[in-house]
């Protein structure tokens, strides 16, 4: 047999040259990227332009959770169009939002899907849109068989952060002889420049009762102090009941209801029932100060009991935008409960909400208690998506 002759590796030239070839023959295709591009993701882009200092991401360390709040791998449906929502909406994408809404209450008729209807209620308010609200009422109401939400107006009001707000539900009636619900009062007057007096629970009063609040509003524009009476409407109407023209009895609850259309801003009203007071008294009217309107009526606060008279709370006010929070940690070592007012925030995007949870899960850390009171729904969905349940109560109004 002959004999072959003995194999030979190839040189290194020979195999660059060998490999050059080959890869002529066959390209091999680009690598396809992996993940998402920032134009793909719906709410990567800021809506709105803010001045200021960039916020950097890396000062909100979500891995600072304590290790018992995990992040879930699987979403449920529901929870993952109720997040996508909130999500949009905080990131001004109203329209999106809507829309996503308005499809899925479609698949969500009974139970559990009743959030995502109360989601879409509080967009088409907070966005003004009452003829779509009022429509999704009726439907509401064949869906789940009960009252719809009622139609709020909108306040939207300037950013406010860290106003310390004193808030008193006023005790009993408002009768010349309740010295505790007027003691208490007093006492949260001092502890408070801005008080929040909720006068919604009242049912009764006389004239001695009015005289006596009316010294009360007097004594804080004194002392540059702050009353903002809640329930006007209801104390309005008690107070219609108690006066008439052409009868000089209960003078107080006359000066009363001219003060309520004082604040209230009714000029019409108030000319009207200075000639009315005047004539039956025989005396001069108080005279309009245009300086005295005060702001619409916030809604009253839903307090958790009737005992439950005075509570302090960091009250967070408007749209949110790269909000820091830096006097929380301050007003949090003060106190226990940390009660935390978010009943007018109309907005807030995900940095500011990714700010107030560092500062929280530090707050928790403490041991202290603390609550969250009355976001609107769409709010309460992005506490929920940034991990704010798991050192916060969210108490979210009753309506």
């Amino acid at each position: 047999m002959p004999v072959r002759s003995a194999a030979v590796p190839p040189s290194a030239d020979d195999r660059g040259t060998a490999s050059a070839a080959s890869s002529k023959e066959k390209p091999k295709p680009a690598a396809a990227p992996v993940g998402l591009a920032r134009s793909d993701v719906p709410f990567a882009t800021p809506a709105t332009t803010r001045e200021g200092p960039a916020l950097d991401l890396s000062e909100f360390v979500f891995s600072e959770i304590a290790a018992e709040f995990q992040v879930e791998a699987e979403l449920d449906p529901l929870d993952a169009e109720a997040e996508e929502a909130a999500m949009l909406y905080s990131n001004g994408q109203d329209a999106a939002a809507r829309s996503l809404l308005e499809k899925a209450i479609r698949e969500w008729r009974s139970g559990p899907g009743e959030r995502l209807w109360l989601m879409l209620f509080d967009l088409l308010r907070l966005t003004g849109q009452k003829a779509a609200f009022d429509a999704l009422g009726i439907e509401y109401a064949q869906a789940f068989e009960k009252s719809p939400s009622l139609w709020r107006e909108v306040v939207f009001s300037a950013q406010v952060l860290g106003k310390v707000v004193g808030t008193a539900l006023f005790k009993g009636e408002l009768l010349a002889d309740n010295d505790a619900g007027f003691d208490a009062v007093r006492l949260a007057l001092k502890k408070n420049a801005h008080l929040r007096l909720d006068l919604s629970k009242l049912r009764k009063l006389d004239a001695g009762g009015c005289e006596r609040l009316l010294a009360l509003l007097q004594q804080a524009r004194r002392g540059r102090a702050e009353i903002d009476l809640l329930g006007r409407d209801g104390l309005g109407a008690l107070l219609d009941g108690q006066i008439a023209a052409g009868r000089p009895e209960d003078r107080p609850c006359w000066l009363l209801k001219l003060e309520l259309c004082q604040l209230r801003g009714q000029l019409e009203v108030f000319e009207e029932m200075a000639i009315n007071y005047a004539v039956t008294f025989e005396i001069s009217p108080p005279s309009w100060e245009f300086d005295r309107v005060a702001d619409s009526e916030p809604a009253p606060l839903e307090l958790a009991a009737a005992d439950q008279l005075l509570t302090e709370a960091y009250v967070i006010k408007g749209e949110i935008k790269g909000a820091r929070f830096g006097d929380l940690q301050a007003y949090a070592g003060a106190n226990d409960p940390v009660l935390i007012d978010c009943s007018t925030v109309t907005r807030m995007d995900f940095l500011s909400a990714g700010a107030l949870l560092n500062i929280l899960t530090s707050v928790k850390r403490s041991g202290r208690q603390i609550i969250v009171r009355h976001p609107n729904y769409l709010l309460a969905e992005l506490f929920r998506v940034v991990g704010l349940r798991g050192v916060a109560e969210i108490e979210l109004a009753r309506n």
